[in-house]
Order: C-alpha cells, then sequence, then structure tokens
C-alpha cells in the first residue's frame, strides 16, 4: 500500500491520444519526496540541453506535493512543471486551490503530456476513466470561463478544472494557468500549454488516500492548529512589520487596506521610481471604501485555516477570485491611484489570462517606449480590428487598450505577449535599458531601493523561481531598531533552524547614513548572509516538493510549518523514516538537483545576478564575494556548479558524471582530506 502518495501518474501523447496509467517507483518519495522534488528528476531524465520548450518531446507535467489531499493544512498546491520558453530553463509555477487534492483523489500524483495535439483538446479525468476531448469549440474562450463550460458539458459542477484563456492559446510568455481559486504564472509555462493544444485539464475523484500512521498525523495536525489559532488571535506587533506579515498565511492583503509600505516602498511605472509620500488618510478611506465594496467574501483553499483570497464583484465587471499582491500591480504600472482601476483590469487580466506581476511592467514598458517614440503612434492606430489607443493622458484606458491586444494577439500586442525582456529585442532596442527589472529573463518585483542588502542581493540572484514569494522568508525584511525588540522577538523563534540564528538577528542594526560594522552593506557578512538564505531557500524547498502554500511555511514570520515540524508529518503520512535530519538531506538531494538540472541548461555565474539598477547603491566586489562565499557554503565551486563531493553524498553521482561529460564540471580527483572537511561542515550546518 502507498501512503500520501497514490503510486501512479497518467502518461498522456497528444499526438498519439495514447493514454497509460504508470505506476511509479516507491523509492521516489523516499529520495525526492514528491511535487517540484520528482518533476526534477523526471525532468532530468527526458530532457537533454538541447530540449526546447516548444519541441514535442519537452514534457509537460501537473503535479501535486506528497502532502496535498491529506489533511495537512495548506496542503493545496498544484505544480506545473516543463521548460520555459521565456528563460530555457526550468518553470514550476504553482497554484493553489482544489485542483491537486481532486487529482490525489482521482488516483493519480501527476499527468505528464508529451508530443503535440493536432487541434484543441482537453483533458478529462474521472477516477480511472481519463479521455482526451475535442475543445475546438472553447476556443478563445476565456480561462474563468472555460472552467463553467466545461464543468456544463461534463455534467459534473464538482469536477476540478485547469485553464488557459487567449493569451496561452497565443503563447504568450505571460500566460497563466488558472484554476478556480489558483492561478500558476510565471516563466511562460502556460505557453507550453498553448503550444501542445491543450485548454483545459479537468478532474473529478472519489477515491481515499492513506496516511501511515493517522494517529501520530492527527497529533502533529493538532500541535499546528493550536499554534495557527494562537497566531490569529496573537497577531506579531506590527512596530517594525507590516501589517500583513503580522499573522499566518498568504499576506493578508485582500483583507488588509493600510498600503503605506508598499505605496511607499515599491516602485511605480515600469519599476523605475518610488513615490515615499503618496499614501494619505483620505487614501485610505477611499480604499477601505472601494475594496470592501468589491469584495463579496473571503475565501480559502483546499485544508487551509486561512482566508487569503477574495471573491471580488466589482460593479459591472464579471466576478473573480483575487489574492495578494494583484490589487496593486496594475496600479503601480499605470500610475493611478484609483483602485476602482485595479479591481477593473484584474476581471478583464484573468479571463486573457495573464500573469498580474510580469503583464503590468509589460504595459508600463510599451507607455514608455510610445512616449520616447521608439514606438510611433501608428503602432496605436485603430485598424479593422479594434479602435486606436486612447491618448497617454488616459493611462487606464491606455492600459486596458494594450492588454486588449495582447489578450487577442492584435498589432503591438503580439510582441509584448512576450514579456519586457524578448519584446525589447524584438523591438530593437537595449533591453537592459526596458527591461531593467528583470533576473534570468524573468520580471521581478518592482522594488527599488537605496542601499545594497546582502541576503536580499543572494535570493535575488540564485533562486531558481524568479518569483516573489520564493526570494523573501522567515526572515525579516529590515532589523529591529531597538535592541529590547530584538530579544523579545528571539524569545519564541522556535522556528530557526540553529542557536546561532539568533545572534546573527540580535546583532543586526538598522542601516543608517554613519554606517556601522552590523549594517548593511557591511552586514551580514558573506558567511551569515550564506547561512541565512540557505535556510530560507530550504523551507521553500519543503513547501515546493509537499506541495504546501509558502505562506504556511516559507513565505512568513514564525509560520506554521518549519524545519523542526515538517518531518512530523512527512513520516506520519508517507510512512517515511525520517527525522528533521533526513528530510534536510532528501530537500538538499532535490535543491542541488534542480541547480545541475540548471547549469546543464547553459545557466552560469553571471546568470546569478539582481536587475542592475535594484539598488541605487552597489558594491562589485562584496556582491562578487557574496556569489562564491554562498557557493562554497552549498557545496558548489566558484561557479555556482555542485562538486562531485556533494552530489556523490546526496546520491547524485550520475548527474556529477554527466555535468562532466558535458564540460560544465570540470573532473577533480578530490582527496580525502577534501572530502572530510566536506563532511565536517555539512554536519556542523545542517546536522547530516
Amino acid at each position: 500500500m502507498r501512503y500520501a502518495e497514490t503510486g501512479y501518474n497518467l502518461e498522456v501523447d497528444l499526438a498519439t491520444g495514447n493514454i497509460e496509467r504508470v505506476q511509479t517507483d516507491p523509492k521516489l518519495a523516499e529520495t525526492l519526496l514528491g511535487g517540484l522534488g520528482t518533476c526534477l528528476k523526471i525532468m532530468w531524465d527526458r530532457t537533454t540541453p538541447e530540449t526546447h520548450a516548444f519541441d514535442p518531446e519537452n514534457p509537460l507535467i501537473i503535479s501535486s506535493g506528497l502532502m496535498a489531499g491529506t489533511p495537512a493544512f495548506s496542503s493545496n498546491r498544484t505544480l506545473i512543471v516543463t521548460l520555459s520558453p521565456k528563460t530555457n530553463l526550468l518553470a514550476y509555477p504553482m497554484g493553489g486551490g482544489f485542483f491537486a487534492p481532486e487529482l490525489k483523489y482521482a488516483g493519480y500524483d501527476k499527468i505528464i503530456f508529451t508530443g503535440k495535439s493536432p487541434k484543441w483538446v482537453y483533458l478529462w479525468v474521472h477516477n480511472d476513466k481519463v479521455e482526451i476531448r475535442d475543445a475546438e469549440h472553447l476556443r478563445g474562450t476565456g480561462a474563468i470561463e472555460v472552467q463553467d463550460l466545461i464543468r456544463e458539458e461534463l455534467n459534473e459542477p464538482n469536477a476540478q478544472v485547469a485553464a488557459i484563456g487567449p493569451a496561452g492559446e497565443l503563447k504568450s510568455y505571460i500566460a497563466t494557468v488558472e484554476m478556480g481559486r489558483g492561478s500558476a504564472s510565471r516563466m511562460g509555462a502556460a505557453a507550453v500549454w498553448g503550444d501542445k493544444k491543450i485548454k483545459a485539464v479537468a478532474v473529478r475523484g472519489t477515491k481515499d488516500i492513506n496516511l501511515a500512521d493517522g494517529k501520530a498525523f492527527m497529533e502533529a495536525l493538532k500541535e499546528m492548529r493550536e499554534f495557527v489559532d494562537e497566531r490569529n488571535h496573537n497577531r506579531l506587533s506590527n512596530k517594525y512589520i507590516m501589517d500583513i506579515h503580522t499573522g499566518v498565511g498568504s499576506p493578508q492583503a485582500m483583507e488588509v487596506v493600510d498600503e503605506s509600505w508598499h505605496t511607499g516602498g515599491f516602485a511605480w511605472g515600469n519599476a523605475r521610481y518610488r513615490k515615499k509620500d503618496f499614501w494619505t488618510d483620505e487614501l485610505e478611506d477611499a480604499w477601505t471604501h472601494i475594496q470592501y465594496g468589491a469584495i463579496q467574501r473571503f475565501i480559502s483553499c483546499f485544508a487551509c485555516t486561512q482566508q487569503c483570497g477574495a471573491l471580488i464583484w466589482h460593479e459591472e465587471d464579471p466576478p473573480y477570485m483575487a489574492k495578494c499582491y494583484s490589487k496593486l500591480s496594475y496600479l503601480f504600472g499605470s500610475e493611478t491611484e484609483d483602485q476602482h482601476f485595479s479591481w477593473k483590469i484584474l476581471s478583464r487580466s484573468f479571463r486573457y489570462g495573464v500573469d498580474s506581476f510580469s503583464t503590468p511592467q509589460t504595459l508600463a514598458m510599451a507607455v514608455e517606449m510610445r512616449r520616447d517614440g521608439v514606438l510611433k503612434e501608428e503602432d496605436f492606430a485603430a485598424t479593422d480590428e479594434y479602435p486606436a489607443c486612447p491618448p497617454p493622458e488616459d493611462k487606464q484606458g491606455v492600459f486596458l487598450w494594450i492588454l486588449d491586444r495582447i489578450g487577442k494577439g492584435q498589432g503591438i500586442g503580439k510582441i509584448f505577449a512576450l514579456g519586457t525582456k524578448a519584446a525589447a529585442e524584438k523591438i530593437g532596442v537595449n533591453p537592459e535599458h526596458y527591461a531593467h527589472n528583470v533576473t534570468k529573463g524573468e520580471e521581478q518585483m518592482n522594488v527599488k531601493l537605496g542601499m545594497l542588502d546582502p541576503m536580499y542581493f543572494l535570493m535575488f540572484a540564485t533562486n531558481e523561481k524568479q518569483s516573489v514569494p520564493q526570494i523573501e522568508g522567515n526572515w525579516t525584511q529590515d532589523a529591529f531598531k531597538d535592541v529590547k525588540d530584538r530579544e523579545e522577538f528571539v524569545k519564541d523563534w522556535i522556528h530557526l533552524p540553529h542557536e546561532r540564528f539568533k545572534q546573527y538577528f540580535l546583532d543586526w542594526e538598522p542601516k543608517s547614513r554613519a554606517g556601522g560594522k552590523f549594517m548593511n552593506p557591511e552586514y551580514p557578512t558573506p558567511e551569515i548572509a550564506s547561512d541565512i538564505v540557505d535556510w530560507m531557500e530550504e523551507i521553500h524547498n519543503y513547501d515546493d516538493s509537499l506541495g504546501i502554500c509558502c505562506g504556511m511555511g516559507g513565505f512568513c514570520l514564525k509560520p506554521a510549518y518549519h524545519v523542526h515540524n515538517y518531518y512530523k508529518f512527512v513520516s506520519s503520512a508517507a510512512g517515511i523514516d525520517v527525522d528533521q535530519y533526513g528530510l534536510r538531506k532528501i530537500i538538499h538531494r532535490s535543491r542541488n538537483l534542480h541547480r545541475a538540472f540548471q547549469m546543464r541548461r547553459g545557466m552560469t555565474r553571471a546568470d546569478d545576478a539582481p536587475p542592475a539598477d535594484h539598488w541605487r547603491h552597489r558594491f562589485p566586489e562584496l556582491e562578487e564575494k557574496l556569489l562564491t562565499t554562498y557557493y562554497n557554503f552549498k557545496g558548489w565551486n566558484d561557479d555556482g556548479v555542485p562538486t562531485r563531493i556533494r552530489l556523490e553524498e546526496l546520491d547524485l553521482g550520475y548527474v556529477a558524471d554527466e555535468l562532466e561529460e558535458l564540460g560544465v564540471l570540470k573532473k577533480i580527483d578530490a582527496t580525502d582530506e577534501d572530502k572530510k572537511q566536506w563532511e565536517s561542515h555539512r554536519q556542523e550546518y545542517w546536522g547530516y
């Protein structure tokens, strides 16, 4: 009997129509857990450095995590894993909601598509009944509407549906996969759906999921519930922390109206400048009325105790589910203060199926190019298909017009559907000037700051997902000014992996013009920054393999899940005999396989770089030292490639062999002393 996982994947060849139910090796869960970890193994085995995102043999994997469908809190993430047409690296955006648990209840851990369909189709999975169905009649339908149409067509109101909108059909690099209360965005994964002509996947399941030790599992869950209840009734102080981070769950942007931190700290337009004095009491009063007028009710994802999302029904616009930062992204990009506009454009953008992080910056870049004369007025003129673009002073109208061109694949929209970097290259301008806010080709959060922060430098530069939740973590964004407040904060900081982290926090001082050895950019030191970033990165990897919302784990201050309790759920649910240190080794195995995969795809040290103008004050020598120190801390060489010593102790010797054959990793005969030093480092910092 298999526990937590079903033990079966669906293999779907779109070219031939062949569908197979394939039993998986139970050892995979023991070595890579599930979710991202096991998807990495599939991608390593089935692709080569030459495989392109739009090649038929590029797998498109829809994956649950190991905990999905169990009663574990927030165990609901669906991963879309494939090669990215945008970055040429691994894409693995995730969405919440109910799709992944439903897939498990139907009897499958993953759906793996290969090949390309000759016509538009959708997949219908109802327990053991699986069929490829015609979707030509759904072509051009919005990503939200098509979900209801498919449920009606199947006469299955409880089916969970993941779908692309017109943007995905047109292979837009900024398209998304919408799935009810979730949205898998970033890195162009939805464009691969469009390339394979998959309009949607519908799932209905009624099977059980087995737990290895139900009693131990429920005891761990009860302990977590008590913690969450305590945090919900006693939120963290907002003296140094913005309101949306004082609770547990994804940032409570739907509930909280006060956006003084975001609107004053984040950059506007095409991520160019900040409005530090933007927020006022009058604006908060206006937004409170608008926001709570648009929200019909707060909603949760599967097995979640929190209500981070909201059902939005704004004026005459069709309803939709909104979450977190999307309420601000288009407002920032269009440089308007009218929150009515946010709710209006989101209703349209979710139907087109475009990403709320990349799209606003792309629209803002188009506005800049129009202003600078890079694009001519004839590019915005009327045609037989569409009206002329409004004048520049109608900021909201211009944004809606360009969004329509992207969503419908018309005119300049065909270019800007590629995102900022590829669009700038196609237009023939210097991408670094207009697409200036990208890392590895993917748009970043629109943040422009003063003094370089060592931790955030490493997180922006080296994280593989290129997405904001993977960049932030359990460490506070700023140092606490008062030493007594620091001492109070660390008292119940049970989430830390080691006692030394408390001293890191106690020593950390807020930056000032006077400078000092315990403030940015001198502190955290490269060694300490590497230690902290490695920990934050690790907990995100737990979430991505287990299928847990990072709002309960990796992207939250003092969260419900942490390094001292993840293993309790893994061992009791999946029956894997592992403690926290054994689980840490598994997650390190996944992380190093991921890094090796990216390096095999051609990524180099030079790609580990944040946007050039992300900070006003940069320190090139320090940044190079930060990278080298971080690499060596993780057991990688100075080029950022995992060493053979590191790979072999993680049972990834076959990965080292291939990297050496490709010339990505130099063949070096490690001495016994080298191995002994690494073993000592590993045991000191990670406990295994």
